[in-house]
C-alpha cells in the first residue's frame, strides 16, 4: 500500500471544513482578558488571552459600532464568536459577532462612562432651579397608559385640584424613545408658559430604563428653562436624567408630591397669614393710637405759640443780621462805587480828547509859527539873491555903456569869428545897430 502526500493547501482546507462543520466552534462563548488592541479605523485585530493561553480575534465594523462600551488594552470581556481558520498562513483565529465587559454589563459600562463625561462638564453639578411654590400649570412627559399618569394626576388633584396639568404623550422605552422624550421636552420649552416639568416612568430593568440614560436626554434636561422632577424607575433605581433634573423623586406619586402643595394647608396658612396680619395691624393701630392721644394732650397743642416762640426769636435775629451784613455790603459797594468812577473819570475818552486838542492846538500854533519863521527867512533869501542876480544882469551892465555883438544869431566872443565884410549886429542898452565888417586887428595880451 503505497502512502499518499498531502498538499499544504489540502491539509489546511480539510482543517477548515473541520472547523466549519463542528458545532462546538460554530457559537463559542468565550472570556478572556484584550490584549494587543489597536483601534483602527475599519476591522479591528486584537488578541484574547488568560494566564497560560492566547488566540488570535476579528471584529467586524458593523460588530464594533455596536458596542456600547469603550474597548480598552487589558479588559476582561465576555465574547460569543466562532473559530475560523485563516488558509493562507493556516492559523485559526475567533470572529466575534457579540462583546461585552467582564463583571458588569455593556449597558452598565456604558452609563458609567457617560456619567464620568457628563459630570466633567458639570451637568450634574451645576445651580439647580427652585420648584415655585404655588405652580399653575404643569407638563407631564410619560406614556398616556400606565400607572404613572395615574398617580400623578391622581395625587396632584388630590392635593392641590387648582393646578393644570398638561400631559404630553411620550414612548418611554424602545428605539424611538429618545427622540419622543427630546421631541416633547422642547415643546415645553418653546412655549415657555409651564411652572414645571414632570418626567417619568414606572420600574424595569436597566435596558427598558436606558432611554433615559442616553446623552441627547440629559443635555435636553440641563437646557430647560422651567424646573423639571424627575421620577424614573423605582426608588433604587439612579438614571442619568435624575442626576441632570432639578429635584428627583423616589417614585412618581412622590414627584407629584413635591410639585404642588396641599391646598387645604395653603388654604389655613392664609387664613393664619390673615389672623396675624390683622392683629399685627390690631396693635399698631393701637400703638399709634397712644402716640396720637399724647400728642393731643402735650403742650404744643395746648399753648400753639410756644411752637413758633423760639424760631421768632431766631428770625428776629437772623433780620437783624441781615441788615447789619447789608448796611456793610453797601458802604462796601460804595466805596468801590466811588472809587471806580475816580478811575473812570481818569481814563475818561472826553478828557482825553480835551487833552489831545489842547496838545493839536498848541502843535498848530508852533507849526505856524515855524511855518511864518521859515517864510520870512525865505523872503530875505530871495531878495538877496535878486539882489545879487541884479548886479549880474547884462542889463545894469549895458546901462554902463557897455554892448554885445552878435553874428547869425550867435554872440561874438572874439575877433578870431569874423571875418571882413561879415553884417554884424550891436545891441546896446536902447536898441542894437548894424554894421559891417571892414578890418579887423587882433591884439597880443600876451
Amino acid at each position: 500500500m503505497s502512502t499518499q502526500y498531502l498538499t499544504v493547501t489540502a491539509l489546511t482546507k480539510y482543517i477548515k471544513r473541520k472547523f466549519d462543520a463542528d458545532p462546538y466552534l460554530e457559537r463559542v462563548y468565550l472570556t478572556g482578558e484584550i490584549s494587543n488592541f489597536r483601534k483602527r479605523p475599519n476591522h479591528q485585530y486584537f488578541s484574547i488571552k488568560d494566564d497560560h493561553s492566547l488566540i488570535q480575534a476579528v471584529m467586524y465594523r458593523r460588530e464594533f459600532s455596536q458596542l456600547k462600551f469603550n474597548l480598552q488594552e487589558g479588559m476582561k470581556v465576555l465574547l460569543v464568536g466562532r473559530v475560523n481558520v485563516y488558509e493562507p498562513s493556516g492559523s485559526y483565529n475567533m470572529v466575534i459577532e457579540h462583546m461585552e465587559p467582564d463583571g458588569i454589563g455593556a449597558l452598565y459600562q456604558a452609563y458609567s462612562e457617560l456619567k464620568e463625561k457628563l459630570s466633567k462638564e458639570g451637568l450634574f453639578s451645576r445651580q439647580k432651579r427652585e420648584l415655585p411654590l404655588y405652580p399653575k400649570k404643569i407638563a407631564v412627559v410619560t406614556s398616556p397608559s400606565g400607572a404613572v399618569i395615574r398617580d400623578i394626576m391622581t395625587t396632584i388633584k388630590r392635593r392641590y385640584p387648582i393646578a393644570q396639568i398638561i400631559l404630553y404623550p411620550t414612548v418611554v422605552q424602545g428605539k424611538e424613545s429618545v427622540k419622543s422624550i427630546v421631541q416633547n421636552l422642547k415643546k415645553i420649552n418653546a412655549k415657555n408658559d409651564f411652572d414645571v416639568v414632570i418626567i417619568g416612568r414606572g420600574g424595569g430593568s436597566i435596558e427598558d430604563l436606558w432611554s433615559f440614560n442616553e446623552e441627547a436626554v440629559v443635555r435636553q434636561i440641563v437646557e430647560m428653562n422651567v424646573p423639571i422632577i424627575s421620577s424614573v424607575g423605582h426608588e433604587t433605581d439612579t438614571t442619568l436624567s435624575d442626576l441632570a433634573a432639578d429635584v428627583r423623586a423616589a417614585t412618581p406619586t412622590a414627584a407629584a408630591e413635591l410639585s404642588v402643595p396641599v391646598l387645604t394647608d395653603v388654604l389655613q396658612d392664609i387664613q393664619k397669614q390673615e389672623q396675624r396680619l390683622y392683629q399685627s395691624l390690631k396693635g399698631n393701630l393701637a400703638v399709634r393710637q397712644e402716640q396720637l392721644n399724647r400728642l393731643m394732650h402735650s403742650y404744643i397743642f395746648r399753648q400753639p405759640k410756644r411752637l413758633y416762640e423760639a424760631h421768632l426769636l431766631k428770625l428776629d435775629q437772623m433780620t437783624n443780621q441781615l441788615q447789619s451784613l447789608t448796611n456793610q455790603k453797601y458802604q462796601t459797594f460804595s466805596h468801590q462805587h466811588h472809587q471806580l468812577d475816580l478811575r473812570i473819570k481818569n481814563v475818561s475818552p472826553k478828557n482825553q480828547v480835551r487833552m489831545l486838542q489842547r496838545e493839536w492846538q498848541n502843535l498848530d500854533k508852533d507849526l505856524l509859527d515855524v511855518i511864518n519863521r521859515y517864510m520870512d527867512n525865505q523872503k530875505r533869501s530871495l531878495a538877496q539873491t535878486m539882489e545879487s542876480l541884479d548886479l549880474l544882469s547884462p542889463l545894469k551892465i549895458m546901462a554902463r555903456g557897455y554892448s554885445y555883438t552878435t553874428f547869425d544869431k550867435k554872440i561874438i566872443k572874439s575877433v578870431n569869428q569874423l571875418e571882413a565884410g561879415n553884417e554884424i549886429n550891436i545891441h546896446f542898452q536902447d536898441g542894437n545897430v548894424q554894421a559891417e565888417i571892414k578890418t579887423i586887428q587882433e591884439e597880443n595880451n600876451g
